[in-house]
C-alpha cells in the first residue's frame, strides 16, 4: 500500500506524462472506466495550463498561431511542471524553451517576444514599494556616491536585437495588417506599471547601462561610470529625476 505522497508524487507524475499506465489502474470506475476519467482530468490540466499560457502570452501565440501554440503548450508544459499554486507563477520559462524549441528556429525573435510579455505580466502584478524622498533628503552630498537603489518589481529591463515594441503593438487587437521590419534594429526597453497600466519606455544606452547596474546592486557612482562609458554624454542629475517620477526606482536600502 503506497503512502500518501508516494500516491500523491505517482499522480503528478501520470498526470504529465502521457505514457504513463500506471496510476490510471488505481481510479476507480464510475460513470466512465477509471483510465478513461483520469484522462478526462489529464485533458482538463492541459487545457487550463494552456489557457493560463495564452493568457500572459497573447502575441507568441498571434505570431505562431492557435493551433500551433497549443502543440508548443503541451510540449512546454510537460517539460515544466507548475511548481506553484499560484497561475501568476507559471509559464516564466517559455522564452528559454522556445530559443530550444526546434520548431522555432526560424523565427528568433520569439524568446525576445516572450521575454517582453512574461515582463509586463510580472510587471502588472507586482507590489511596488514607493520611492522614499524624505529617506533620500537626509543623505549628506558627500555620501551621495554610495548611494544604492533597486529597479522596482514594477519595473523590468529588456533588451534585443530586435524591435520588440513594433512587433508588440502590430499585434495588438485593432492594430491591423501592420508590416515590421524585423531587420529595424535592436531595442532596451523599460517596461514599468504607471498606477495600473503598464507602459513601455525604449531607453539611450546610458539610461540602460545606469538601470542595469542599479539592478545588479551597483553604488550610485559605480553605475554612473558605467553611464558614462555607453553615453558619454549622459545627464545623470535628469535620467534619475525622470526615473523617481515614473516609479522605477526603490531605496528600501540606500547606503552601502
Amino acid at each position: 500500500m503506497p503512502t500518501l505522497p508516494e500516491l500523491q508524487r505517482d499522480f503528478v507524475a501520470a498526470v504529465f506524462d502521457a505514457d504513463s499506465e500506471r496510476f490510471p489502474g488505481e481510479v476507480r470506475d464510475g460513470r466512465f472506466g477509471g483510465a478513461r476519467l483520469f484522462q478526462i482530468y489529464r485533458n482538463n490540466v492541459f487545457l487550463s495550463l494552456t489557457g493560463a499560457l495564452a493568457a500572459v502570452y497573447p502575441v507568441v501565440q498571434c505570431l505562431v498561431g492557435a493551433g500551433f501554440f497549443d502543440y508548443l503548450a503541451d510540449n512546454f508544459i510537460r517539460a515544466h511542471r507548475p511548481d506553484s499554486g499560484n497561475l501568476h507563477d507559471f509559464g516564466g520559462e517559455l522564452a528559454e524553451f522556445l530559443a530550444g524549441f526546434p520548431a522555432c528556429a526560424d523565427h528568433p525573435y520569439l524568446p525576445d517576444v516572450a521575454r517582453l510579455e512574461w515582463a509586463y505580466h510580472r510587471v502588472f502584478h507586482a507590489a511596488a514599494p514607493a520611492f522614499d524622498l524624505a529617506a533620500l533628503g537626509a543623505v549628506p552630498p558627500e555620501q551621495y556616491g554610495a548611494l544604492r537603489f533597486g529597479l522596482s518589481p514594477g519595473a523590468r529591463l529588456i533588451v534585443s536585437d530586435y524591435p520588440l515594441l513594433a512587433i508588440w503593438r502590430a499585434n495588438q487587437p485593432g492594430a491591423g495588417d501592420t508590416t515590421v521590419d524585423l531587420g529595424a534594429g535592436g531595442e532596451r526597453l523599460l517596461v514599468f506599471r504607471r498606477a495600473l497600466e503598464v507602459e513601455f519606455k525604449l531607453l539611450a544606452p546610458g539610461e540602460y547601462a545606469l538601470l542595469d547596474a542599479l539592478r545588479d546592486g551597483a553604488t550610485l557612482e559605480h553605475a554612473s561610470e558605467r553611464a558614462l562609458a555607453a553615453a558619454a554624454d549622459f545627464d545623470l542629475a535628469a535620467c534619475l529625476q525622470q526615473q523617481v517620477a515614473l516609479g522605477t526606482l526603490t531605496n528600501t536600502s540606500t547606503l552601502s
